[in-house]
This record gives structure tokens, sequence and C-alpha cells, in this order.
């Protein structure tokens, strides 16, 4: 594991940066596009490029067991529930409240791994963990007296729950090599899971628009290949624990791309609560590093 230098800050701050614009050219696809055909068609181009270069780059399809779980579990909850869900809920919610509540996936695994692993926090943790919950009830009482689409916002809580439960049941078990091969199977796990409901329960009635098709490119190039590619090149360089560290980027970047590029309204209980959660995720992660 090597220290955190120079290179490595740049590359997670990219990376935040990468991750956290994903709901935002999201939010102008679902505008122009069914969102599972969307969201199937852009998994099976970034599957197919992944596995491709993953051959490339010499690495396997021949994975282990454990491997091969990891792929199916994150290809049908990560990719087709987790973001076909946040895809279907950016219909009616804004980019900067499904980029809100997608980020306490960090805190929601610290919490579950803390009560039900019994798993050890340190006091800077677990402080972490309350004030992450206070971000987020700050943000939803806000939110709430407004006019959110509730049946959006659902669906964004049932996603990032699927996604803490998968995360929490395949802990180590893409380990042993092959990353971007996993990455670039599960990618075409979730686009094989679903073209299903696309075919059943949409119509495949596109806007070919200038913003769809630089949306939909940079959806499939950026956060769908380049992020993964950076994250695993980082935890390469610093290790799976500090690279953790920068994902609490994620609702700052999050909101600040969707007010800037879309013109959505941020609160003032917005902007507190972005920084409680944000906060918060950093004193969790920190809190597990070793002394």
């Amino acid at each position: 594991m090597g220290k955190i230098d120079t290179k490595a800050i740049v590359m997670g701050v990219m990376f935040g940066i990468m991750w956290a614009s994903a709901f935002t050219s999201a939010r102008v696809i679902v505008q122009y596009a069914p969102p599972l055909y969307a969201l199937a068609i852009r998994f099976l181009l970034s599957g197919l490029f992944g596995v491709l270069l993953a051959r490339l780059m010499g690495q396997s399809w021949h994975l282990t067991r454990r491997q091969w779980v990891a792929v199916v579990v994150f290809g049908v909850s990560q990719n087709a529930l987790y973001l076909g869900l946040n895809f279907i809920a950016m219909q009616t919610i804004e980019a900067s409240l499904a980029a809100i509540v997608a980020s306490t996936m960090p805190l929601l695994v610290g919490i579950s791994s803390w009560i039900v692993f019994g798993e050890k926090i340190r006091p800077l943790g677990i402080a972490g963990l309350f004030a992450g919950l206070v971000g987020v009830a700050l943000i939803m009482g806000a939110r709430l007296q407004g006019t959110v689409d509730l049946y959006g916002l659902g669906l964004c809580v049932i996603a990032v729950l699927s996604l803490t439960v998968a995360t929490l049941s395949v802990r180590g078990a893409s380990s042993g090599g092959n990353f971007l091969m996993i990455v670039g199977l599960q990618m075409l796990v979730g686009s094989a899971m679903l073209w299903v409901p696309a075919l059943v329960f949409e119509s495949f009635d596109v806007t070919w628009t200038w913003q769809f098709g630089v949306a939909f490119t940079y959806t499939v190039i950026v956060p769908g290949l380049g992020a993964t590619l950076i994250w695993f090149y980082l935890v390469d360089r610093i290790g799976a624990t500090p690279a953790a560290v920068f994902h609490f980027l994620t609702p700052f970047f999050g909101v600040m791309i969707a007010a800037v590029l879309l013109g959505e309204q941020l609160g003032s209980m917005d902007v507190v609560g972005v920084l409680i959660i944000t906060g918060g995720i950093l004193a969790v992660q920190l809190s597990k590093q070793k002394a």
C-alpha cells in the first residue's frame, strides 16, 4: 500500500468529479429517451469495450468462483437495480437529490457493518455515521416540505439499499486481479437484466438531439469506464481504504454539477446537509485508517 501523494490526490479528485457527474448526464438522458433502454444500451457498449480492453491488457475471463459471484451480484444489484431505479426516478426528481440519496451508501454500509456484523468502529467513525444521518434528515425534511415526487424518491431509496446489501454480501469477492474484466462482465450482466423490462414496459421512443448525444456518449465513456479505470488504478496505488476517502466528494460535486449545468435550485438546508454528509463520510473513512 503506497502513501497518498500528489498524483493519488489528483486521481482521487478526478474520480470524484467524474463519478458525481453521472447523475447530471443521466438526468439529461432520461428527458430524451426511455431510461431502461438507454441504460441497457449504455451497459452493452461499456461492457463490450471494457472486456475488449481487459483482453488487450492480458486479463482473463477465467475468474474464480467468488469473482463470478461478484460479477453476477453487482451486475444485477448495482447496474440493473441501483442504476435502473435511479434512471427511472430521475424522470421526476432532480439529479442533485438523486446524488444526495446515493451518497448515503458508505454511511449505510458503515452502519450495517457496525450493527449486523459487529465491526469495530472508532468514536470518530460513530460520530461520522450520526452526522451523516443528521445531514440526510435535514435535506429530506426541507425537500419533503416542497414539491418532491415521493415515488421517484422512494425508487432512489430502494436503489441505494439494494447496492448496500450487495456491497455487504460480496465483500472481498473481487480480489485476485482481472479487475477491468470483472467490471466489463458486470456491465454485460446488467445490460442483459435490463433488456427484459425495457422490452416489456417501454417503447423505443428517442428524441434525437445533440444534448442527448453528448450526454449519452459522455456517460458511456467518462463515468462508465473512465471513472472505473481511475478507481482501480487508485486502489492499486494507495490501497482500498485510503482510496475510499475520495467517495466523500460525491455528494458535494453531485449537487454542484447539477446546479451549474442544469440550473437546479439548492436551498440552504441542501447546502448544510451536503456539507454534513460529506464530513460524516470522511470521518467514517478516516476512522478506518491504521494509526
